[in-house]
């Protein structure tokens, strides 16, 4: 089944000492470790990692590698940008996406936002994946950019759905038509349980707006604990998904219950670190933090 919507501007490993449940008070941080040749590093367990949010350590009350299991779905988001600015990029990003979402097996569902100057969005099951790949392929590049409206449009959506969410994100970096800024996308973020992956077409961006656009992408997607990839050729594409499609596979997801549960409106920051000894060289992406609701 797919659901339509118009707005304008495999198996999977899991070592799981607690199944991951959906709720308020439980904060889910996604983990990638890598050792010193960039190779994720695999196996580890709980008794491995040390969390503190704002400087107090915290006691890990449920952890998995790969597949956090539960009743925690995995929901994939496909931002594709279909401006004018992609007209060289566009058909390459739309068969990358294609080849993603059918590598990904995990994913219970694909939720499809297309962006220009108007944001299409549609949600389809995995039955509907021939529909999905039809749309992606049928776009000719034309008018501006929304991308910040566009994440934003994806962030409210997965707000109200429980469950896990990844979004990957195709674009030129761009953005000149927005009505949220980019501090407010921070935050909407931080507010959200959404990892976020970018891969950036930058190529034929001048070298001011290069170095502009890949920073923004950078530290968006590290906010969330994921990254951003800048492939120069159909190569660099192919590894650039494939290392994404790796590092949700062998990803840990450490989750915690600060105590008392936060409901300040205030940013509360996180850190992970590895206390094996064997690691000690290793390096941890995982999410800043999170922005805690006002109020219950």
């Amino acid at each position: 089944m797919a659901a339509a919507l118009a707005l304008a501007a495999g198996d999977w490993p899991a070592r799981a000492q607690q199944s991951f449940k959906s709720g308020v008070d439980l904060v889910r941080v996604p983990v990638v470790v890598t050792g010193k040749d960039g190779l994720l590093t695999r196996g580890l367990t709980a008794k491995d990692f040390e969390v503190r949010e704002d400087g107090v350590k915290q006691t890990i009350t449920a952890f998995a590698e790969g597949a956090p299991g539960g009743d925690l779905e995995l929901h994939l988001g496909l931002l594709l940008d279909v401006s004018g600015s992609m007209e060289l990029d566009l058909r390459d990003a739309a068969n990358a996406a294609v080849q993603f979402v059918t590598g990904l097996d995990e994913a219970a569902d694909a939720t499809l936002v297309e962006f220009a100057s108007t944001i299409q969005l549609g949600r389809f099951s995995r039955d509907s994946y021939p529909r999905l790949f039809e749309r992606i392929r049928q776009h000719k590049p034309d008018g501006d950019t929304a991308l910040f409206d566009a994440i934003g449009v994806y962030l409210e959506t997965a707000r109200t759905r429980p469950g896990q969410h990844v979004l990957l994100l195709y674009t030129d970096g761009g953005d000149n038509s927005s009505k949220l800024s980019y501090a407010q996308l921070v935050d909407a973020l931080r507010f959200s349980n959404v990892l976020v992956y970018a891969i950036g077409y930058l190529d034929n961006q001048s070298s001011t707006q290069r170095v502009v656009q890949q920073s923004r992408l950078t530290m968006l997607t590290r906010e969330t604990g994921g990254d951003a990839f800048f492939p120069g050729g159909k190569r660099d594409l192919q590894t650039a998904y494939a290392r994404i499609l790796d590092e949700l596979g062998s990803r840990y997801t450490i989750g915690y219950e600060p105590a008392p549960p936060r409901s300040d409106g205030k940013f509360h920051k996180i850190q992970v670190h590895l206390t094996a000894p064997a690691a000690k060289d290793a390096k941890i992406r995982a999410r800043s933090g999170y922005l805690a609701p006002v109020g219950r």
